[in-house]
């Protein structure tokens, strides 16, 4: 296993090693340029799991009749 990082810049929409913009500005550490690559999708993926788990965050909490 490799111990190289990548990064997702934000500002230049980018993959980049770890000397590359500020952390505020990126996403990782990924384990590959292909998957740092991926970084908005994966988010996106894992932010839409996390709602349909979580039924208060969607509907509120249940409510007696």
């Amino acid at each position: 296993m490799s111990d190289e990082q990548w990064f997702y810049c934000f500002v230049h929409k980018t993959v980049e090693p770890l000397e590359g913009c500020r952390a505020a500005d990126r996403m990782g550490p990924y384990p590959d340029k292909e998957t740092a690559a991926r970084a908005l999708e994966i988010a996106h993926a894992r932010t839409d799991a996390q709602d349909k788990e979580d039924e208060d965050w969607n509907w509120g909490p249940a409510k007696d009749s």
